[in-house]
């Protein structure tokens, strides 16, 4: 099969599109034929390897799995002898271990679910990884309520874009942090007001916000904490991986933990869990109208390393698409 793969950690110059072996499943895993993948900022750690803390646990020299991706929607095109939630010919959705930037990628069956019927193959790609981020980051982890205020900022991004509307879905007020031109964008999703970071900080209005989803990364704790009211909640959603080669920003995540002991406002960090209840709330959500995948823009599963410098470089409205 066709696939994108690296041997070395590095710039998107390290990806090539190769034949490699079609993956092999276990009893628990499924086969999937990829119809569409995605990529996030997730894919360009392991691209780069940077943070550097992050080798740890996915290869010190080289990346141990060398298909890169995630995100996958497809059809299911054989299941291990364990499988009892999928059958071949089935349209799926969730996200690969093992990478999904190819012609075929395996899958645990708890990482996915069936394919929600009002999306097509490319919008359901756009889902599984910012949308399960999102979800539990406004769901669980700051616990949002109906009348609630909230405030999104990086609101254009893949997990700011689920995070405004599933806030929206929960009957929250929702102000989105965004560039100016993307202000009509956050504000389709649903954002009641809009804050772009180019002149106004996210404290214009001072204490206010019952909820701050911080999917940025570069602000410093005193400022995200001066836009909470006194008990309100601040979720940290992933580190600002690009800020500081060893730690990837992650200071902020480990220092809330220890700094929300001494205040009454909950400064929490929230750290992702891809499981098939997240994919199938989604589902709900998505067949419902109440939430839509947006997709900035698609490239080939040639194009790949294209789709991921966009996405770094780019500031794209939505999520960055691969169809295969």
């Amino acid at each position: 099969m066709k696939a994108i793969v690296q041997d070395a950690y590095g710039p998107a110059d390290v990806l090539e599109l190769r034949d490699v072996d079609r993956p092999s499943i276990g009893g628990d895993e499924v086969l999937v034929e990829v119809r569409a993948a995605a990529v996030d900022p997730g894919v360009w750690v392991l691209m780069t390897g940077t943070p550097y803390l992050a080798r740890g646990g996915f290869g010190l020299r080289r990346p141990k799995v060398p298909v890169r991706g995630r995100d996958v929607a497809g059809v299911v095109t054989a299941v291990g002898a364990g499988v009892t939630r999928f059958r071949p010919g089935q349209e799926v959705y969730g996200t690969c271990p093992g990478g999904s930037l190819a012609e075929y990628a395996k899958a645990p069956q708890a990482r996915l679910a069936p394919k929600p019927a009002n999306l097509t193959f490319e919008q359901a790609a756009a889902v599984p990884v910012s949308g399960m981020t999102a979800l539990q980051a406004v769901r669980d982890v700051a616990g949002v309520r109906p009348g609630q205020r909230v405030l999104v900022i990086g609101a254009s991004g893949g997990v700011g874009s689920f995070a405004v509307q599933i806030a929206k879905a929960l009957g929250a007020s929702v102000t989105g942090v965004c560039a100016a031109a993307k202000a009509d964008f956050v504000r389709s999703l649903g954002a009641d007001d809009v804050i772009d970071y180019a002149h106004e900080e996210i404290d214009r209005d001072g204490a206010r916000y019952d909820v701050v989803v911080d999917t940025a990364g570069n602000r410093p704790l005193s400022l995200l904490r001066r836009a909470l009211t006194p008990r309100g909640t601040l979720a940290i959603v992933g580190g600002g991986h690009t800020a500081y080669r060893f730690t990837g920003g992650m200071g902020r995540t480990f220092r809330a933990p220890l700094l929300s002991a001494f205040t009454r406002q909950r400064l929490r960090p929230m750290f992702s869990r891809e499981r098939a209840e997240h994919l199938e709330e989604l589902t709900r959500l998505i067949e419902s109208g109440a939430v839509m995948p947006a997709i900035d823009r698609t490239y080939p599963l040639a194009a790949a390393p294209d789709a991921i410098r966009h996405l770094v470089g780019g500031h794209p409205a939505g999520k960055v698409v691969v169809t295969v």
